[in-house]
């Protein structure tokens, strides 16, 4: 299947093919990143009580929006978060946004910045009502979302 995806252009899982572009695209100053969601935020970063991300509440059936481009790599619904979607961005960051009501995007679907991905909802057994729960993983290690985002 990667070898499928890494063959089609527009679901290119690869974003520079050389250090040298990469380097290219920070050297133009601080990354910008859209807010997924307008709303109150309710719960904050806390990686000392395993909450990897924040929580936002907003208005019933608010669309959420892809941060940055990226590749979604994960779009499915699981029983503890009910329907996740996560994408891959360039400088190795992945967004995750949890219990949405209903997915707009699929795996190996190219998204652009401020793309709608999902629906805010209230699914999966973590979750108290209906809100956002947003995470970025850079790295491989869980950053707050405050640190990269205005919201």
């Amino acid at each position: 299947m990667r070898a499928e995806l890494e063959n089609l252009g527009s679901y290119n899982i690869y974003y520079h093919e050389t250090e040298e572009v990469y380097n290219e695209d920070f050297s133009k100053g601080p990354k910008v990143y859209f807010a997924p969601l307008t709303g109150v935020i309710t719960n904050q970063f806390d990686a000392n009580n395993s909450h990897f991300g924040i929580d936002i509440v907003a208005k019933r059936n608010d669309a959420i929006k892809a941060i940055d481009n990226g590749v979604v790599i994960l779009a499915e619904w699981t029983l503890n978060t009910g329907y996740i979607i996560m994408i891959q961005h360039s400088g190795n960051l992945i967004s995750v946004y949890k219990h949405n009501s209903s997915l707009l995007k699929k795996p190996g679907e190219y998204v652009k910045a401020g793309d709608l991905i999902s629906i805010i909802g209230n699914t999966g057994e973590q979750s108290s009502g209906p809100h956002l729960h947003f995470e970025l993983w850079l790295d491989g290690s869980a950053v707050d979302p405050l640190n990269f985002i205005s919201f």
